[in-house]
């Protein structure tokens, strides 16, 4: 090759647009916009991220009520889009496509997030990608690690507890769930009975830190049996015993730092026996153990995950701090990985409330289950 073809070359190669995804989340409480597209290297790169909470809203009715947040949504789903555009320096008309989450979540919330972006690909006339909002989790690491594939998949956030074994996009293999209460969920219940004001899961930590985790000792629920299932209503209903009987604030800081303590001894050891299942089933010595969703967040949960994955000759990946609970970043970037094996969707794609990761996996709640 002469000098002046290769000199083309790298103006052609250099001049290659990047695929610029604009995501849209609004599957609960959080109304968010993001642009994502990605650099010379392929990975992911988040050009913007706007997430909008309603944590004032819902605060006086200790918890998320769907009307309400739905139409907080309607009022500042183009506030935040337009502010997610402005932020990445990029026109609207120059996105290849739109990514926006279509389940699982509150019905008549996921409805505005999807419409809108279903609106938005339509007057331009770009490619729609309807998400999940768990992949979007699962993947979320992406944006700020190596990640390859086949992984393991600890996902605890407000609505959700399993193991995945992910195999690839879209390709996830369900390890083990809660038969009950989410870890979330069991967060923040625990706050409200303590007597934090919604929402109260991530106080738990900080006022464990001022109490004794010894003091309580709290039920661990089919801690060694069931495999890598898990259990929280027991010892959600441990704490409200409890919590009846304090007074000072001393004994609701030593309850936060129990409850917080046997948490960790559940993952910790419920983690160990994934583990073990998921090298079983995977031959190629790829030992990652991806934790994401809103919990993860929880510094003594990743402290104590971080020394497990140590123990096995695992690596511990996380997301960053502030792309643990829901956002667009995450939505976008599915699309972004989506977008570059043309898998679109159609316009009429529906609103999902419940949308597995692992569509095959037997469904675990409620009265009756057999482990």
């Amino acid at each position: 090759m002469v000098y002046s073809e290769i000199v083309l070359f790298i103006k052609t190669n250099s001049m290659i647009k990047k695929p610029l995804i604009l995501g849209i989340e609004s599957s609960c409480d959080e109304t968010a916009a993001s642009l994502v597209t990605e650099n010379e290297h392929g990975i992911p790169t988040v050009l913007s991220s706007i997430v909008s909470s309603q944590v004032d809203i819902h605060k006086e009715f200790g918890g998320v009520v769907p009307e309400l947040a739905a139409r907080s949504h309607i009022e500042k789903i183009d506030i935040i889009t337009k502010k997610a555009i402005d932020e990445s320096g990029v026109a609207l008309k120059n996105i290849d496509a739109v990514a926006a989450t279509a389940g699982p979540g509150l019905i008549v919330c996921l409805s505005i997030g999807l419409s809108f972006g279903k609106a938005i690909a339509s007057s331009l006339e770009k490619p729609f990608i309807a998400v999940n909002h768990l992949e979007g989790h699962a993947l979320s690491p992406k944006l700020n690690s190596k990640l390859n594939y086949p992984y393991l998949l600890l996902l605890i956030s407000g609505g959700h507890t399993q193991f995945l074994n992910v195999q690839g996009l879209g390709k996830y293999k369900r390890l083990g769930t809660t038969i009950d209460d989410a870890l979330g969920e069991a967060f923040d219940k625990t706050a409200k009975m303590i007597g934090i004001e919604f929402p109260g899961g991530p106080q738990i930590e900080i006022y464990a830190k001022k109490g004794d985790p010894n003091k309580y000792e709290l039920p661990k629920p089919i801690l060694y049996r069931g495999g890598c299932n898990l259990s929280f209503a027991g010892l959600k209903t441990a704490v409200l015993r409890i919590a009846k009987q304090i007074k000072t604030d001393q004994e609701k800081y030593d309850l936060a730092a129990s409850f917080q303590k046997t948490v960790e001894q559940i993952l910790y050891k419920k983690s160990k026996v994934a583990i073990k299942e998921f090298k079983n089933i995977n031959e190629n010595n790829n030992n990652t153990l991806v934790v994401a969703g809103g919990v993860a967040a929880n510094k003594k949960i990743r402290e104590s995950l971080k020394k497990l994955c140590i123990e096995e000759n695992f690596i511990a990946i996380f997301p960053p701090m502030n792309l643990c609970g829901d956002n667009a970043a995450m939505i976008g970037m599915v699309g972004l990985e989506k977008y570059k094996i043309n898998q679109f969707s159609k316009l009429d794609h529906p609103a999902k409330p419940r949308w597995p990761l692992d569509e095959e996996a037997k469904f675990l709640k409620g009265a009756g289950v057999k482990l």
